[in-house]
């Protein structure tokens, strides 16, 4: 690079390329994403991707953009979701008559021994 100019044109390149693989995951991702399309809009959707993929990507913005917004949105409180589920699960107290229940069942599954059986009993009555 032989001047200033040719440093900011290349950095201006690859903001772009970088914001167009972006673009494309994102919709490769909703592609699969969709269980309303059929594998062979899928994959023709694809193909065009790979062979005019400025064009295609245009088009699949404007043609499934809300529906993709709607299914990203989706996914999100989904996952947000799990995610508090999760949480409500972990931090929620177990009372100690459900530990010593949880513990004889692996003890009458043979998971854990009597001692164990015991020692876990001990604990859960603390």
């Amino acid at each position: 690079m032989d001047s200033f100019w040719d440093y900011i044109w290349f950095l201006l390149w690859i903001f772009l390329f970088m914001a167009y693989l972006i673009v494309l995951f994102q919709i490769l991702t909703d592609l699969f994403r969709d269980h309303q399309l059929s594998g062979w809009w899928k994959a023709l959707w694809v193909v065009f991707l790979i062979f005019i993929p400025l064009v295609t990507a245009l088009i699949y913005l404007i043609a499934r953009g809300r529906g993709m917004a709607e299914r990203n949105l989706a996914a999100a409180k989904d996952a947000k979701t799990a995610t508090d589920d999760y949480i409500k699960s972990v931090a929620t107290p177990h009372s100690p008559a459900d530990q010593i229940a949880s513990a004889k069942k692996l003890l009458d599954e043979g998971t854990i021994s009597a001692e164990e059986f015991e020692s876990l009993k001990a604990k859960a009555l603390s």
